[in-house]
């Protein structure tokens, strides 16, 4: 299986690029200049060059020890690509974030849900409990000496 390391002209994903001294992740580029000897044509992560204080940074490393053949400059990266992948990664991480927040909410509306089944199973116990405690009175009613008619029965000695 060939990887972006084997074919010059594939563009590496964002995650394997290193980070330049100023944080951002690398630019890929190809070597044009003849000069260091043996370099012209191998690939190479640069600093994009993107830090609003003007600062010039120097991060540099070399992807190819040696030239691997003939690499088209049309399929090398080019700002705009790059600046894609920026906006493509900030998308990709506020789509993680918005998926844990919403399994944290998913999470809250379960342990809400369950809490109000508790209550639900509590307020129907409290309400047998009334029920049967206003049966066993009226129950006892009837043996106290009173018929169903709540008249006192005469007791006969």
């Amino acid at each position: 299986m060939s990887t972006w390391r084997d074919d010059p002209n594939a563009i590496p994903p964002w995650n394997e690029r290193p980070k330049c001294h100023c944080g951002f992740r690398t630019w890929l580029q190809v070597w044009t200049d003849p000069l260091p000897q043996g370099k012209k044509g191998c690939r190479f992560f640069k600093c994009p060059d993107i830090d609003d204080d003007f600062k010039a940074c120097t991060f540099m490393q070399w992807i190819d020890t040696r030239p691997l053949g003939r690499v088209s400059l049309n399929e090398t990266e080019t700002k705009g690509q790059y600046y894609q992948q920026i906006r493509l990664k900030g998308k990709e991480d506020e789509l993680k974030r918005r998926r844990a927040e919403l399994g944290q909410r998913e999470a809250a509306l379960k342990i809400q849900e369950e809490q109000f089944q508790a209550r639900e199973a509590q307020f129907k116990r409290e309400a047998e409990e009334q029920k049967n405690q206003y049966k066993e009175p009226a129950q006892s009613s009837t043996t106290d000496g009173r018929n169903k008619k709540g008249k006192f029965l005469r007791s006969t000695q």
